[in-house]
């Protein structure tokens, strides 16, 4: 009978490390992938405008199972150098936004349906940020930037312009391109 309660408890023993270990891979994989979102998007830290991730048409893209009919691009921020502004005009295609943490997680998205006068501009900040620029602004004329916090200091902007019909998909990747992703310096 010992000899059974042993067997059976060095099975139990296994299984709940087991178990265990696989939770701990789950949860630190994202974070220590080198070959992430992020990592992919890193190189666009340098440039004002957004970079085509995958075309509307197609062609070369590393995302799986890209949709042919929406340009997907996408810059990355750093917000250590400062808050970062995203713009773009807006049209009559359809725009969307959606701001990512460095691991990945959505933290905020928009439309083109939130646009003033066809413009679509976002400033992402940290917390102290915002307290720094709210204590910079005047009384009588306060901002009317749309301010969003990001949980942390460094993510990526995923912008994605739907082409209705084949005759548009150019048209589409070229307002994804355009979406301007740069420091602010007014905020």
């Amino acid at each position: 009978m010992k000899l059974r309660h042993r067997f059976l408890l060095a099975t139990l023993v296994g299984v709940v490390m087991g178990l265990g270990v696989h939770i701990a891979t789950i949860i630190a994989a994202p974070r220590l992938a080198e070959n992430d979102a992020f990592g992919k998007i890193l190189p666009t830290l340098a440039a004002e405008r957004a970079q085509i991730v995958s075309a509307a048409g197609g062609g070369d893209t590393w995302l799986p199972l890209p949709d042919p009919s929406v340009a997907v691009a996408a810059c990355a921020f750093d917000l250590r150098t400062g808050p970062m502004r995203v713009g773009a005009q807006t049209g009559s295609l359809f725009l969307s936004f959606s701001f990512h943490t460095k691991t990945g997680g959505v933290f905020f998205a928009v439309t083109d349906r939130a646009a003033v006068r066809n413009q679509l501009e976002i400033v992402v900040m940290t917390p102290r940020q915002l307290d720094e620029a709210r204590a910079a602004e005047d009384e009588n004329d306060p901002s009317r930037d749309v301010r969003i916090i990001a949980p942390e200091e460094q993510g990526f902007v995923v912008v994605r312009v739907a082409a209705p019909s084949h005759s548009l998909r150019a048209q589409a990747e070229e307002s994804a391109k355009a979406v301007a992703c740069t420091v602010d310096e007014e905020a």
